[in-house]
């Protein structure tokens, strides 16, 4: 690779050109114009077509062509150059200085320590001159000053300044020079510690400020250094990566992360509030992105700490799979928009025992344009941990509200369950803004039910807890969606403000040939109704399951033994059908 290349790589990495005067800069630019007497001085950086002053006295314009600009001789020669006389020399006689009254020029090269020259500092006349052997040593000396500003800035861009090693800026450069002097597509490994969770990081700078992470992150570096030898950039709050040797292969690393362990030099802040783990990522030389390999590697990380283990390498598999989701929870919000692709249907449920309709529970459904039938349990635990828990719930509630007002306006009565999300039970206008949803649909309260999980609940108890007796308080109707799955304990029970325990379908698929199914349905079911719950059983596939809950006192069943969820019109028919048969079935059963 030619020497210009690398120069003007060199020079534009430093991201100095076309950036505002600097006051270093221009101290030592008005002090060469006074050293030497003269009324011009710049600091000059050579640029592929120009001369650009990152400091200037003297001079109005913020750079010149290249062609035939001193300057640009003394880049290409790496060399001091003075000419005493520019109309003299029959090479810069027609140059744009000459012929703009300049006669006098003399520029000593800013040398970067790597041997390449990225301009001058140089001093200009109206008038020739000659220097003195004195005179070019004070030049060269204050080019000298110029480089050394230069790396200062450079390097406060380039280093961490609490472990004083390259941070990911410096890791973005070196990644990109490998491809300088490595053959094109060498395997390589980048191998990165998080010495913490962010759970751990966000209770230890709650518990103990944010001046702890320094102390954790001096304590492991060394042992990871010692592990792992090579250039180490911290590239995040508590990460260190390091660009593994080419030598080094994907099981040697692993074993060697696996086994690592970071001493006894921890301390017991970091001992206690710190699980580290490390994400090896590979790569092709010249085939990756830097920040693209560093993400692998944090992917890697984010495995480890699911999976509860010291070490992962990155699995294009999982990846693909968390990005997918990513994708999803980003398009999903352009589907709230479109209004075009989300729509609700409707699964009844029936009393176990007339199997009578008493209600059906609304579901939310994403028909993408290119992906086709989205389903619920990939996108909804995305949806409920971020910001559009908020506007998923008040679409669901606005269609819901509508349909059922339509269903009770051509006779059909029954309650409808609606699904909300962890987040609207911390919302201070939830209540308020379902009261007036209700006043201008036009339905009662009672003709509604709101279903919660129970983890749902505990993600802020007591919060959630006062907004269902506030529910309650407005005549709407609690049930506790998949109970049975998450915290069930008596205390939770008893404290709930609901009305109704839904069992979850994995408590009901097998229950008519597993024993021990049925004995912790007949259990929930019992414990249930003494804390005065109605008991909706979910999932029922079978005429066996259906009959032996109704015997087990049940309330009431929901599932696909009775009907799949349903498109509004499609439920209208199925509910006009079903209480047909319920009459006519009546009927016989008088005669």
């Amino acid at each position: 690779m030619d020497y210009e290349f690398r120069r003007l790589d060199a020079l534009r990495r430093l991201e100095l050109l076309d950036t505002p005067p600097g006051e270093a800069f221009d101290r030592i630019t008005r002090m060469a114009a006074r050293l030497f007497k003269l009324p011009i001085a710049a600091v000059s950086l050579t640029d592929s077509d120009r001369q650009w002053f990152k400091s200037r006295v003297g001079v109005e314009h913020d750079h010149i062509p290249r062609i035939k600009a001193p300057c640009g001789q003394v880049a290409d020669k790496a060399c001091h150059l003075t000419i005493p006389d520019l109309l003299e020399d029959p090479y810069f006689r027609d140059s744009t200085l000459a012929q703009s009254g300049i006669r006098f020029y003399s520029g000593a090269p800013l040398m970067t320590k790597d041997g390449y020259c990225l301009g001058a500092m140089c001093v200009l006349g109206t008038e020739p001159r000659t220097v003195t052997e004195e005179e070019a040593e004070a030049l060269r000396d204050l080019a000298e000053m110029v480089m050394a500003q230069i790396e200062l800035q450079h390097a406060i861009g380039r280093v961490d300044p609490h472990s004083g090693l390259p941070n990911r800026n410096q890791f973005m450069e070196d990644f990109a020079d490998l491809a300088l002097d490595r053959p094109q597509g060498e395997p390589r490994h980048l191998v990165l510690l998080n010495v913490a969770s962010p759970e751990q990081v966000g209770h230890a700078v709650r518990a103990l400020g944010a001046g702890v992470l320094d102390e954790v992150m001096a304590d492991f570096l060394p042992a990871f250094r010692a592990r792992f030898p090579g250039t180490a950039y911290q590239v995040g709050a508590t990460q260190f990566a390091v660009l593994a040797p080419q030598e080094s292969s994907l099981r040697t690393l692993t074993s060697l992360a696996a086994d690592w362990s970071p001493g006894i030099h921890i301390s017991d802040t970091s001992r206690y509030v710190a699980t580290p783990a490390i994400g090896i990522a590979p790569f092709g030389i010249g085939e990756a992105d830097a920040l693209d390999v560093l993400r692998r590697a944090q992917s890697a990380i984010a495995d480890a700490f699911a999976a509860g283990e010291p070490v992962r390498a990155y699995s294009s598999e999982c990846d693909s799979a968390y990005r997918r989701r990513f994708a999803l929870l980003h398009e999903f919000g352009q589907a709230l928009e479109a209004g075009d692709q989300l729509h609700l249907v409707y699964q009844p449920r029936l009393d176990a025992v007339t199997r009578d309709v008493t209600g059906a529970e609304a579901l939310l459904r994403w028909i993408h344009p290119q992906l086709g039938f989205v389903s619920p349990a990939e996108f909804m635990p995305l949806v409920e941990k971020t910001s559009m828990a908020r506007p998923t719930t008040s679409w669901v509630l606005e269609h819901a509200l509508a349909q059922l007002a339509v269903w009770r306006g051509d006779g059909m009565e029954l309650t409808l369950s609606i699904n909300v999300c962890a987040p609207n039970l911390a919302e201070r206008d939830f209540v308020p803004l379902l009261a007036e949803r209700l006043r201008r649909h036009g339905i009662p309260p009672s003709a509604v039910e709101l279903e919660v999980t129970e983890s749902a609940v505990m993600e802020n108890l007591a919060v959630a807890q006062q907004t269902l007796r506030d529910v309650r308080a407005l005549g709407v109707r609690v049930a506790i969606d998949d109970f049975g799955t998450g915290y069930s304990s008596l205390s939770y029970l008893q404290g709930m403000p609901a009305d109704t325990v839904k069992i979850d379908q994995s408590f009901i698929r097998e229950v008519e040939q597993d024993g021990r199914q049925r004995a912790l349905a007949a259990a929930i079911i019992g414990l249930s109704h003494e804390l005065g719950y109605r008991v909706v059983a979910e999932g029922v596939e079978s005429a066996p399951a259906a009959s032996w809950l109704a015997g087990a006192a049940c309330d009431e069943l929901q599932g696909y033994l009775f009907s799949r969820p349903l498109a509004p019109a499609d439920f209208a028919g199925w509910h006009a059908a079903h209480s047909a048969m319920g009459v006519v079935t009546a009927a016989c059963s008088v005669l």
